[in-house]
């Protein structure tokens, strides 16, 4: 089963469909989601939900974030990291096994439903990645049953009922919803000929959606609930706009913060808006977030910013940041998520100090709303940090120049990483996601959105530039 590993290692920069946008739905006060509202009923014995989603917290928050819901009686959400449907009441809730808690992975979601079937076990099938997602307890619906999904009942995304509570943080693309039949994976993608791991494909044109069907692409950023199958069953937004369209994608994954491999992880911290703020609660000390992408070779930019006093921000060294995987490729999580940095590198805001484990070097002070950035030439092991646009120590990226250097002892494999002290934040601008219209910058091949211009031979983190530099 180690197509449920991820796409987040996709190794082809050409994936034959490109997923271009996706839309980041954040939770808490946010209280962002999507929902078809007043639908007409469709079918309610044979159905299937197809979406692809990538989780950004799973901490500091509520354990059963919803995927969706239609009523008290139609639920499918997380429950301790396994997924849980409902298909009509308690008498038909079903949970599987497998844990999904993977923040760097994109995970593809199938649920098909035909209650017309005369076997059990065939009347409810869930999908990750391709391989079929076994349900642990024999809840079934009877033969013909009718649900409360496809009913005249709002139909929501990411929330509980657009209750406000058990909102999701994280983001969706390639969302479809197909009335009156049952489609398995392979309607909605494929394995990598070369790879073997799942990616999207076009089906747009293969599927029959039904009259209540809908196709959610987020493609059209100021039409973000428009249905792309024809039938004009557009979406409402709630509290999302424009700004919440992203370019992280399945066909391109890009870099966000680790809620599985922050470092001395305490009890409420959060991490938001697509994965890129990271808050360090009240009454703690410093504590640590790093990225989801390990770099060893490359040349590499992002940006930060910060509203932090103090705020340390640059690359970390975790040696025990190992991703560990059960026999069936189902992601057990980091332990006691308490892996610990015993090397970094970073820009200090207060002094604008570079120190790592064998010294410090110069660079420049920064405070709330100045833009920091990072190039990291991982081919030369140099770092270079920029405030507003000006490179530290007088600097230059591209011609390898005045860059901070770390001890030789290091492993050969460093991630992204920032600290900040207790009730402040960092942004962290990897690209995929913004949230703001003046990050209208790209790298070399057009990935990515920051507020400047990548240096001259330095590339957003991202799987297609991993495929290609990395």
């Amino acid at each position: 089963m180690d197509a449920l590993l991820s796409t987040g290692a996709i190794p082809a920069a050409d994936t034959g469909y490109d997923v271009d946008n996706s839309i980041q739905c954040g939770a808490n006060s946010d209280n962002e989601w999507f929902y078809r509202d007043n639908p007409t009923a469709g079918n309610k014995r044979t159905f299937t939900f197809s979406f692809w989603h990538k989780r950004s917290q799973l901490q500091g928050y509520q354990a059963d974030n919803y995927l969706m819901s239609q009523g008290s009686n139609a639920r499918f959400h997380f429950a301790g990291h396994t997924l849980r449907f409902m298909f009509d009441g308690n008498s038909t809730e079903m949970e599987a096994a497998g844990r999904l808690r993977d923040t760097a992975a994109w995970y593809h979601i199938v649920l098909a439903i035909d209650t017309t079937q005369s076997t059990n076990t065939n009347r409810v099938k869930a999908y990750v990645n391709g391989v079929e997602y076994p349900f642990n307890n024999n809840d079934w619906p009877s033969q013909n049953q009718e649900s409360s999904w496809m009913s005249g009942t709002d139909m929501y995304f990411n929330t509980r009922d657009g209750d406000g509570s058990y909102d999701n943080n994280g983001y969706w693309a390639e969302v479809a919803v197909i009335d009156g039949s049952a489609l398995t994976p392979s309607s909605f993608g494929e394995f990598d000929s070369d790879s073997g791991i799942w990616k999207p494909k076009d089906f747009k044109d293969d599927v029959t959606f039904g009259s209540q069907g809908f196709y959610l692409k987020f493609d059209n950023a100021s039409d973000l609930g428009n249905d792309s199958s024809g039938n004009n069953n557009d979406v409402t937004l709630n509290n999302l706009t424009s700004a919440d369209q992203a370019v992280d994608t399945p066909t391109n994954n890009f870099c966000t913060g680790n809620d599985n491999a922050n470092v001395h992880v305490v009890s409420g911290q959060l991490l938001t808006r697509g994965g890129t703020k990271y808050t360090n609660p009240s009454g703690r000390n410093w504590q640590t977030i790093i990225g989801t992408v390990g770099l060893d070779a490359g040349k590499w930019y992002w940006e930060f910013e910060t509203d932090a006093t103090g705020a340390f921000i640059g690359i970390a060294d975790v040696e025990d940041a190992v991703v560990p995987w059960n026999k069936n490729g189902y992601f057990l999580g980091y332990g006691d998520n308490n892996s610990s940095t015993t090397k970094s590198l970073g820009m200090y805001s207060a002094n604008g100090v570079i120190y790592n484990d064998s010294g410090s070097a110069t660079g420049s002070s920064y405070s709330s709303g100045n833009k920091v950035a990072c190039a990291l030439d991982m081919d030369n092991r140099k770092i270079y940090f920029a405030v507003n646009n000006t490179w530290a120590n007088s600097a230059n990226p591209a011609n390898g120049t005045n860059g901070a250097t770390w001890n030789t002892s290091w492993s050969d494999t460093v991630y992204p990483a920032g600290s900040c002290a207790q009730n402040n934040s960092i942004f962290f601008i990897y690209g995929g996601y913004t949230s703001l219209s003046s990050y209208t910058n790209t790298d070399a091949n057009g990935y990515g959105g920051f507020y400047y211009t990548p240096p001259s031979g330095f590339y957003a983190i991202c799987t297609k530039n991993l495929a290609q530099y990395g």
